[in-house]
Order: structure tokens, then sequence, then C-alpha cells
């Protein structure tokens, strides 16, 4: 399987469990000149900015520690322009979500604000 199949099959394992959790998708692969957020979606009434991160090995600290300081910023700039331009998600709370997927362990960890925006 190449990288991009498995970050893909990733990413649809990743959605059916937040469907499952009862979150709504709003967009998938959101892309944009400042980056990607590869899922959108409401929980309840907050704006969930996912990143989905598979790792086939625990090497380097897993799929979570795998989201460095400078993915989070890219993250955070992609954010900033998806409301710049969806004046419409304005309305809700936004939060940074994080799937780590396993293959080694088969698990799903779903990291509800992972991480926060500043202003630095």
């Amino acid at each position: 399987m190449s990288r991009m199949e498995a970050g893909s099959e990733a990413e649809d394992t990743a959605l059916a469990y937040l469907r499952q959790a009862g979150l709504k998708l709003l967009q998938r692969n959101y892309r944009c000149k400042a980056g990607e957020i590869d899922l959108v979606m409401l929980d309840g009434a907050t704006l969930a900015l996912i990143e989905v991160r598979y790792r086939s090995t625990e090497q380097f600290g897993g799929a979570a520690a795998s989201v460095t300081y400078w993915k989070q910023r890219r993250l955070i700039n992609a954010a900033r322009y998806l409301l710049a331009t969806r004046k419409d998600l304005r309305r809700y709370p936004a939060r940074f979500d994080v799937v780590a997927i396993s293959a080694l362990r088969r698990e799903v960890r779903w990291i509800k604000g992972a991480f926060f925006a500043s202003d630095r």
C-alpha cells in the first residue's frame, strides 16, 4: 500500500470513528495556501479542526507525537484562512483535535483540544 493510500485509509477510519461519536462532517481535506486541514467537523456547537496522523510503528513517539510545533503552525494558519473565507463558521467556538492511528496497536486515539492557537 502506498503512503497516500495509507493516509486516505487512515482518514476514512478517523471519519467513521468520529461520525460514530456524533460529529458531523463539513469538509474533508480543506486546502489553502497556508496548509491543509484533514477534517472540518461539528461536535455539537463546536467546530472541530482535525488532523489525522497514522503511523505503522511507534518509533519516534508514534502518531500523536508527529504533530510538531511546525505542523501545528500550519494547521493554525489554515484555520485562520478557513475562518476568513467561511464567515458562516465564525459563529462556532473552534478547537484543534488530533486523531492518532497506530497500526501496531490497532487503536484509534482521539485527542480533543490537542493544542491551542496563540498569537505568538
